[in-house]
């Protein structure tokens, strides 16, 4: 299984009761296939997962894929702190037809590497759908670490990894212990072209919603040889890679969404809305990065 280069981790719409709108939903999805995506990431952290009923999940899987069809891989988010919990909804999410789902590393209960290894071969082994793993520390408070990886890569559907620490020396680690196809996901915008140069195959994206096209084009430029124009094109999205930071994801993105007329509806709590500052930088960075 191919996921692709340019995954969006999709936002999930809401409407003005703070409801899922699949209405929305299904207007996204072609228009994030048409913006550079090759795969939706359904479910995850920018989708708010955690204020998600498993129903409202469900749901968007189906949706997703339904609108999706053969044009962009659906991966779902069926990963959570609870290793029972995440199976039932992985083997619910097969049963939709999703094309391989995504598992976080447990947050809140730090388990050990042996935790993480039982957790994730638990998950992977009671269903047939390729995996990704997703290595978060800031937001689940442990860092799966390079050997853990490698033993759960020897599980046969356990195909990828969204790599988020920010660390390029445990990139570097993870790229030469790994076997060749497995394939390393950048899990921040604004390294990806590093994480490419040091061999990821491409990125789980947020910046993809308002400028995946242009995301492409780097990767692209990158692996054609041209160096040069990958890292300018590098340069000229920095400020909305940083920019849709500037506060906790998904809020700016968003705020970024709804700016250029594309309804996805507000953040549940505990999130809130951006302040004035915020938008400001945000309209400075839509300006600059010149979205397509």
């Amino acid at each position: 299984m191919d996921f692709g280069q340019v995954l969006t981790a999709m936002v999930t719409p809401f409407d003005e009761q703070m409801k899922l709108d699949l209405e929305k939903a299904r207007k996204l999805v072609p228009y994030l296939i048409e913006n550079g995506s090759d795969g939706l990431v359904v479910g995850g952290t920018t989708g708010e997962s955690p204020t998600l009923t498993k129903e409202e999940k469900l749901s968007l899987f189906k949706l997703v894929k339904e609108v999706a069809q053969n044009k962009a891989r659906v991966i779902a988010g069926t990963g959570s702190y609870s290793t029972e919990e995440s199976i039932k909804l992985t083997k619910e999410a097969e049963k939709i037809g999703v094309d391989g789902v995504m598992l976080v590393v447990p947050y809140y209960n730090r388990p050990t590497q042996k935790g993480l290894f039982e957790h994730f071969k638990a998950i992977a082994t009671a269903t047939n759908l390729p995996v990704m793993l997703y290595n978060v520390p800031s937001r689940t408070g442990r860092n799966m670490e390079p050997d853990t990886v490698c033993k759960l890569a020897q599980i046969p559907n356990v195909i990828a990894l969204k790599e988020a620490t920010g660390d390029m020396d445990q990139t570097s680690a993870l790229r030469g212990m790994l076997p060749p196809e497995f394939a390393i996901y950048s899990g921040d915008d604004s390294l990806a072209l590093p994480m490419i140069a040091l061999g990821a195959k491409g990125v789980v994206s947020v910046a993809s919603h308002i400028v995946g096209n242009q995301i492409k084009q780097m990767i692209n430029a990158f692996n054609n040889g041209q160096i040069k124009e990958a890292l300018t094109i590098h340069l000229r999205l920095m400020p909305i890679f940083k920019a849709l930071f500037v506060v906790t994801n998904p809020v700016p993105l968003k705020m970024a969404l709804n700016m250029i007329n594309v309804d996805v509806g507000g953040v549940r709590l505990p999130l809130v809305m951006a302040g004035e500052s915020e938008i400001k930088i945000l309209q400075d960075a839509l300006e600059k990065s010149n979205p397509t």
